[in-house]
Protein backbone atom coordinates (compact mmCIF):
# COMPACT_ATOMS: atom_id res chain seq x y z
CA UNK A 1 0.00 0.00 0.00
CA UNK A 2 1.44 3.37 -1.03
CA UNK A 3 2.70 5.68 1.70
CA UNK A 4 1.32 9.12 2.51
CA UNK A 5 3.02 12.08 4.20
CA UNK A 6 0.72 11.64 7.19
CA UNK A 7 1.60 7.96 7.49
CA UNK A 8 5.33 8.76 7.30
CA UNK A 9 5.09 11.44 9.99
CA UNK A 10 3.28 8.99 12.27
CA UNK A 11 6.03 6.35 12.02
CA UNK A 12 7.62 6.04 15.47
CA UNK A 13 11.08 4.58 16.15
CA UNK A 14 11.42 1.07 17.57
CA UNK A 15 14.21 -0.83 19.25
CA UNK A 16 15.38 -2.05 15.85
CA UNK A 17 15.46 -0.49 12.39
CA UNK A 18 12.34 -1.28 10.38
CA UNK A 19 11.07 -0.54 6.84
CA UNK A 20 7.82 0.66 5.28
CA UNK A 21 7.33 0.12 1.57
CA UNK A 22 5.91 2.67 -0.84
CA UNK A 23 5.68 1.53 -4.49
CA UNK A 24 7.92 0.11 -7.22
CA UNK A 25 10.97 -0.50 -5.05
CA UNK A 26 10.84 2.67 -2.94
CA UNK A 27 10.71 2.30 0.84
CA UNK A 28 11.51 4.26 3.97
CA UNK A 29 13.81 2.99 6.70
CA UNK A 30 13.19 4.12 10.31
CA UNK A 31 16.17 3.97 12.68
CA UNK A 32 15.99 3.61 16.51
CA UNK A 33 17.18 7.22 16.82
CA UNK A 34 14.12 8.42 14.87
CA UNK A 35 15.95 9.22 11.61
CA UNK A 36 14.08 8.22 8.43
CA UNK A 37 15.97 7.26 5.27
CA UNK A 38 14.62 6.72 1.77
CA UNK A 39 15.90 3.69 -0.13
CA UNK A 40 15.28 2.37 -3.63
CA UNK A 41 15.67 -1.40 -4.22
CA UNK A 42 16.42 -2.63 -7.73
CA UNK A 43 18.23 -5.32 -9.70
CA UNK A 44 21.06 -4.48 -12.05
CA UNK A 45 23.26 -6.92 -13.97
CA UNK A 46 21.50 -9.78 -12.18
CA UNK A 47 22.28 -8.48 -8.67
CA UNK A 48 20.07 -6.96 -6.00
CA UNK A 49 21.11 -3.35 -5.27
CA UNK A 50 20.09 -0.48 -2.97
CA UNK A 51 20.31 3.23 -3.70
CA UNK A 52 20.14 5.95 -1.05
CA UNK A 53 17.54 8.57 -1.95
CA UNK A 54 17.88 10.99 0.99
CA UNK A 55 16.42 11.62 4.44
CA UNK A 56 12.86 12.51 5.33
CA UNK A 57 11.62 15.27 5.63
CA UNK A 58 14.57 16.89 3.75
CA UNK A 59 13.47 14.80 0.77
CA UNK A 60 9.65 14.75 0.83
CA UNK A 61 7.59 11.88 -0.53
CA UNK A 62 6.93 13.48 -3.92
CA UNK A 63 10.66 14.16 -4.48
CA UNK A 64 11.64 10.63 -3.39
CA UNK A 65 9.22 9.21 -5.96
CA UNK A 66 10.64 11.48 -8.68
CA UNK A 67 14.17 10.22 -7.89
CA UNK A 68 12.90 6.62 -7.99
CA UNK A 69 11.22 7.23 -11.36
CA UNK A 70 14.45 8.68 -12.79
CA UNK A 71 16.35 5.65 -11.49
CA UNK A 72 13.87 3.32 -13.16
CA UNK A 73 14.29 5.27 -16.41
CA UNK A 74 18.08 4.80 -16.11
CA UNK A 75 17.55 1.07 -15.64
CA UNK A 76 15.45 0.89 -18.79
CA UNK A 77 18.34 2.57 -20.64
CA UNK A 78 20.79 0.01 -19.31
CA UNK A 79 22.45 2.43 -16.86
CA UNK A 80 23.32 1.86 -13.22
CA UNK A 81 21.16 4.37 -11.25
CA UNK A 82 23.73 4.62 -8.44
CA UNK A 83 26.54 5.56 -10.82
CA UNK A 84 24.28 7.96 -12.74
CA UNK A 85 23.26 9.77 -9.57
CA UNK A 86 26.87 10.01 -8.48
CA UNK A 87 27.89 11.38 -11.88
CA UNK A 88 25.19 14.06 -11.74
CA UNK A 89 26.34 15.15 -8.28
CA UNK A 90 29.93 15.43 -9.49
CA UNK A 91 28.78 17.43 -12.51
CA UNK A 92 26.82 19.80 -10.29
CA UNK A 93 29.82 20.21 -7.96
CA UNK A 94 32.12 20.90 -10.89
CA UNK A 95 29.68 23.47 -12.27
CA UNK A 96 29.57 25.25 -8.92
CA UNK A 97 33.38 25.53 -8.95
CA UNK A 98 33.40 26.65 -12.59
CA UNK A 99 31.92 30.09 -12.11
CA UNK A 100 32.78 33.16 -14.14
CA UNK A 101 34.36 34.81 -11.10
CA UNK A 102 36.73 31.90 -10.41
CA UNK A 103 37.77 31.63 -14.05
CA UNK A 104 38.12 35.42 -14.37
CA UNK A 105 40.44 35.43 -11.36
CA UNK A 106 42.44 32.51 -12.78
CA UNK A 107 42.73 34.24 -16.18
CA UNK A 108 43.83 37.47 -14.49
CA UNK A 109 46.47 35.63 -12.47
CA UNK A 110 47.95 34.20 -15.70
CA UNK A 111 48.04 37.63 -17.37
CA UNK A 112 49.10 39.94 -14.55
CA UNK A 113 52.78 39.07 -14.98
CA UNK A 114 52.66 40.59 -18.49
CA UNK A 115 51.28 43.91 -17.25
CA UNK A 116 52.54 46.77 -15.13
CA UNK A 117 51.38 46.43 -11.51
CA UNK A 118 49.08 49.45 -11.65
CA UNK A 119 47.51 48.30 -14.92
CA UNK A 120 46.91 44.80 -13.53
CA UNK A 121 45.20 46.28 -10.47
CA UNK A 122 42.96 48.45 -12.65
CA UNK A 123 41.96 45.49 -14.85
CA UNK A 124 40.77 43.47 -11.86
CA UNK A 125 39.00 46.50 -10.35
CA UNK A 126 37.10 46.95 -13.63
CA UNK A 127 36.17 43.27 -13.80
CA UNK A 128 35.03 43.32 -10.18
CA UNK A 129 32.96 46.46 -10.70
CA UNK A 130 31.41 45.85 -14.12
CA UNK A 131 31.26 42.09 -14.76
CA UNK A 132 31.10 40.16 -11.49
CA UNK A 133 27.79 41.59 -10.24
CA UNK A 134 26.00 40.21 -13.33
CA UNK A 135 28.09 37.15 -14.23
CA UNK A 136 30.33 36.28 -11.28
CA UNK A 137 28.30 33.56 -9.57
CA UNK A 138 27.14 31.83 -12.75
CA UNK A 139 28.74 28.65 -14.18
CA UNK A 140 30.48 29.43 -17.45
CA UNK A 141 28.56 26.88 -19.56
CA UNK A 142 25.28 28.53 -18.49
CA UNK A 143 26.22 32.01 -19.68
CA UNK A 144 24.65 33.01 -23.00
CA UNK A 145 25.52 35.92 -25.36
CA UNK A 146 22.50 37.87 -24.09
CA UNK A 147 23.87 37.66 -20.53
CA UNK A 148 27.19 39.19 -21.58
CA UNK A 149 25.37 41.74 -23.73
CA UNK A 150 23.23 42.86 -20.78
CA UNK A 151 26.35 43.38 -18.65
CA UNK A 152 28.23 45.47 -21.20
CA UNK A 153 25.13 47.44 -22.30
CA UNK A 154 24.75 48.53 -18.67
CA UNK A 155 28.26 50.00 -18.89
CA UNK A 156 27.42 51.66 -22.20
CA UNK A 157 24.29 53.29 -20.73
CA UNK A 158 26.36 55.19 -18.19
CA UNK A 159 28.31 56.72 -21.09
CA UNK A 160 31.48 54.64 -20.70
CA UNK A 161 31.56 53.39 -24.30
CA UNK A 162 35.29 52.66 -24.40
CA UNK A 163 35.09 50.77 -21.09
CA UNK A 164 32.17 48.71 -22.44
CA UNK A 165 34.25 47.70 -25.46
CA UNK A 166 37.20 46.75 -23.26
CA UNK A 167 35.00 44.70 -20.95
CA UNK A 168 33.52 42.79 -23.88
CA UNK A 169 37.06 42.01 -25.03
CA UNK A 170 37.97 40.86 -21.52
CA UNK A 171 34.92 38.59 -21.43
CA UNK A 172 36.00 37.09 -24.73
CA UNK A 173 39.53 36.53 -23.39
CA UNK A 174 38.24 34.90 -20.19
CA UNK A 175 35.99 32.52 -22.12
CA UNK A 176 38.78 31.75 -24.59
CA UNK A 177 40.99 30.78 -21.64
CA UNK A 178 38.15 28.63 -20.25
CA UNK A 179 37.85 26.81 -23.59
CA UNK A 180 41.61 26.29 -23.79
CA UNK A 181 41.63 24.76 -20.28
CA UNK A 182 38.61 22.52 -20.89
CA UNK A 183 36.12 24.34 -18.67
CA UNK A 184 33.86 25.62 -21.43
CA UNK A 185 33.03 24.84 -25.08
CA UNK A 186 31.44 28.07 -26.30
CA UNK A 187 32.53 31.72 -26.21
CA UNK A 188 29.39 33.87 -25.81
CA UNK A 189 31.33 37.15 -26.09
CA UNK A 190 32.99 36.36 -29.43
CA UNK A 191 29.95 37.23 -31.56
CA UNK A 192 29.35 40.53 -29.76
CA UNK A 193 32.10 42.41 -31.62
CA UNK A 194 30.65 45.69 -32.87
CA UNK A 195 27.55 45.56 -30.68
CA UNK A 196 28.68 48.61 -28.70
CA UNK A 197 28.08 51.90 -30.47
CA UNK A 198 31.13 53.72 -31.74
CA UNK A 199 31.96 57.25 -30.75
CA UNK A 200 34.37 59.79 -32.12
CA UNK A 201 37.79 59.55 -30.51
CA UNK A 202 38.27 62.36 -28.02
CA UNK A 203 41.90 63.28 -27.50
CA UNK A 204 42.95 64.53 -24.10
CA UNK A 205 43.06 68.35 -24.03
CA UNK A 206 46.58 69.59 -24.66
CA UNK A 207 48.01 73.09 -24.85
CA UNK A 208 49.71 74.51 -27.91
CA UNK A 209 53.38 75.33 -28.19
CA UNK A 210 52.55 79.00 -27.80
CA UNK A 211 50.62 78.36 -24.57
CA UNK A 212 53.42 76.39 -22.93
CA UNK A 213 55.55 79.39 -21.95
CA UNK A 214 52.69 81.31 -20.26
CA UNK A 215 51.73 78.10 -18.43
CA UNK A 216 55.24 77.64 -17.03
CA UNK A 217 55.40 81.28 -15.91
CA UNK A 218 52.00 80.94 -14.22
CA UNK A 219 53.15 77.68 -12.61
CA UNK A 220 56.11 79.53 -11.02
CA UNK A 221 53.87 82.31 -9.68
CA UNK A 222 50.71 80.40 -8.71
CA UNK A 223 50.55 80.11 -4.91
CA UNK A 224 47.52 77.82 -4.48
CA UNK A 225 49.39 74.56 -5.05
CA UNK A 226 51.97 72.80 -2.90
CA UNK A 227 55.66 73.12 -3.82
CA UNK A 228 55.97 69.35 -4.39
CA UNK A 229 53.01 69.43 -6.82
CA UNK A 230 54.51 72.44 -8.63
CA UNK A 231 57.78 70.55 -9.12
CA UNK A 232 55.92 67.43 -10.27
CA UNK A 233 54.17 69.41 -13.02
CA UNK A 234 57.44 71.04 -14.00
CA UNK A 235 59.21 67.68 -14.27
CA UNK A 236 56.26 66.27 -16.23
CA UNK A 237 56.67 69.04 -18.83
CA UNK A 238 60.42 68.43 -19.06
CA UNK A 239 60.18 64.64 -19.45
CA UNK A 240 56.67 64.18 -20.99
CA UNK A 241 56.21 60.77 -19.35
CA UNK A 242 52.76 59.53 -18.41
CA UNK A 243 51.41 61.05 -15.18
CA UNK A 244 51.23 57.61 -13.52
CA UNK A 245 54.90 56.97 -14.35
CA UNK A 246 55.82 60.32 -12.82
CA UNK A 247 53.77 59.84 -9.65
CA UNK A 248 55.36 56.44 -9.04
CA UNK A 249 58.94 57.67 -9.65
CA UNK A 250 61.43 56.30 -7.08
CA UNK A 251 64.82 57.67 -6.14
CA UNK A 252 66.59 54.42 -7.05
CA UNK A 253 65.49 54.88 -10.68
CA UNK A 254 67.56 58.07 -11.12
CA UNK A 255 71.25 58.35 -12.04
CA UNK A 256 71.81 62.11 -11.99
CA UNK A 257 75.53 61.78 -12.80
CA UNK A 258 74.58 59.97 -16.03
CA UNK A 259 71.55 62.28 -16.56
CA UNK A 260 69.23 59.27 -16.90
CA UNK A 261 65.95 58.13 -15.38
CA UNK A 262 65.32 54.40 -15.88
CA UNK A 263 61.65 53.46 -15.41
CA UNK A 264 61.50 49.68 -14.78
CA UNK A 265 59.40 47.45 -17.03
CA UNK A 266 56.85 46.61 -14.32
CA UNK A 267 55.84 50.28 -14.16
CA UNK A 268 55.48 50.73 -17.90
CA UNK A 269 52.32 50.23 -19.93
CA UNK A 270 54.17 48.09 -22.50
CA UNK A 271 56.13 46.16 -19.83
CA UNK A 272 59.51 47.29 -21.18
CA UNK A 273 62.12 49.39 -19.42
CA UNK A 274 61.91 53.03 -20.49
CA UNK A 275 65.01 55.25 -20.41
CA UNK A 276 64.34 58.98 -20.01
CA UNK A 277 67.26 61.33 -20.78
CA UNK A 278 67.33 64.20 -18.27
CA UNK A 279 68.08 67.75 -19.35
CA UNK A 280 69.99 70.13 -17.09
CA UNK A 281 66.67 71.75 -16.21
CA UNK A 282 65.13 68.38 -15.28
CA UNK A 283 68.11 67.50 -13.08
CA UNK A 284 67.79 70.87 -11.29
CA UNK A 285 64.14 70.06 -10.56
CA UNK A 286 65.00 66.59 -9.23
CA UNK A 287 67.67 68.05 -6.93
CA UNK A 288 65.17 70.59 -5.68
CA UNK A 289 62.63 67.82 -5.00
CA UNK A 290 65.14 66.15 -2.68
CA UNK A 291 64.49 68.93 -0.16
CA UNK A 292 60.81 67.98 0.02
CA UNK A 293 60.77 64.18 -0.21
CA UNK A 294 61.14 63.52 3.54
CA UNK A 295 63.29 60.44 2.99
CA UNK A 296 60.48 58.70 1.11
CA UNK A 297 61.34 56.09 -1.56
CA UNK A 298 59.12 58.17 -3.87
CA UNK A 299 59.98 61.54 -5.37
CA UNK A 300 56.37 62.58 -4.88
CA UNK A 301 55.04 60.94 -1.71
CA UNK A 302 51.44 61.09 -0.55
CA UNK A 303 50.50 63.53 2.20
CA UNK A 304 49.07 60.62 4.17
CA UNK A 305 51.93 58.15 3.87
CA UNK A 306 55.55 58.50 2.81
CA UNK A 307 55.40 54.92 1.57
CA UNK A 308 52.80 55.70 -1.12
CA UNK A 309 52.97 58.06 -4.12
CA UNK A 310 50.81 61.18 -4.42
CA UNK A 311 47.18 60.68 -5.39
CA UNK A 312 46.15 60.02 -8.97
CA UNK A 313 44.22 63.30 -9.21
CA UNK A 314 46.73 65.65 -7.54
CA UNK A 315 48.19 66.98 -10.81
CA UNK A 316 44.81 67.35 -12.51
CA UNK A 317 43.34 69.24 -9.56
CA UNK A 318 46.33 71.60 -9.54
CA UNK A 319 45.81 72.42 -13.24
CA UNK A 320 42.09 72.93 -12.61
CA UNK A 321 42.88 75.50 -9.93
CA UNK A 322 45.19 77.25 -12.38
CA UNK A 323 42.25 77.62 -14.78
CA UNK A 324 43.12 74.85 -17.26
CA UNK A 325 40.09 72.64 -16.69
CA UNK A 326 38.85 71.51 -20.12
CA UNK A 327 41.83 73.26 -21.74
CA UNK A 328 44.74 70.96 -20.91
CA UNK A 329 45.50 67.88 -18.80
CA UNK A 330 48.70 66.44 -17.31
CA UNK A 331 48.60 63.64 -19.88
CA UNK A 332 48.28 66.24 -22.65
CA UNK A 333 51.90 67.33 -22.24
CA UNK A 334 52.86 64.19 -24.18
CA UNK A 335 50.86 65.46 -27.16
CA UNK A 336 52.34 68.93 -26.80
CA UNK A 337 55.86 67.51 -26.75
CA UNK A 338 55.14 65.26 -29.73
CA UNK A 339 53.87 68.19 -31.76
CA UNK A 340 56.88 70.37 -30.94
CA UNK A 341 59.44 67.62 -31.57
CA UNK A 342 57.87 66.59 -34.88
CA UNK A 343 57.75 70.21 -36.07
CA UNK A 344 61.47 70.56 -35.31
Amino acid sequence: MALTDLAIRQLKPRERTFKKADERGLFIEVRPNGKKYWRFAFRFAGKQRLMGVGTYPDVPLVEARAIRDQARADLRSGKDPVLERRRKKLTATAAASNTFELLAREWWETKRGEWAREHAGRVWDWIERDLLPALGARPLPDIEPMDVLAAIKKIERRGAVDVAKRQRARCEAIFRYAIQTGRCRFNPAADLVGVIKSERVKHRPAMSREALGPFLRQLDEFDRIKPITRMALRLLVLTFVRPGELRGARWNEFDLDASVWRIPAERMKMSEEHIVPLSHQAIDVVREIQKFSWQSPFLFPSDRSFHRPMSENALSYAMHRMGYKGVATPHGFRATASTILNER
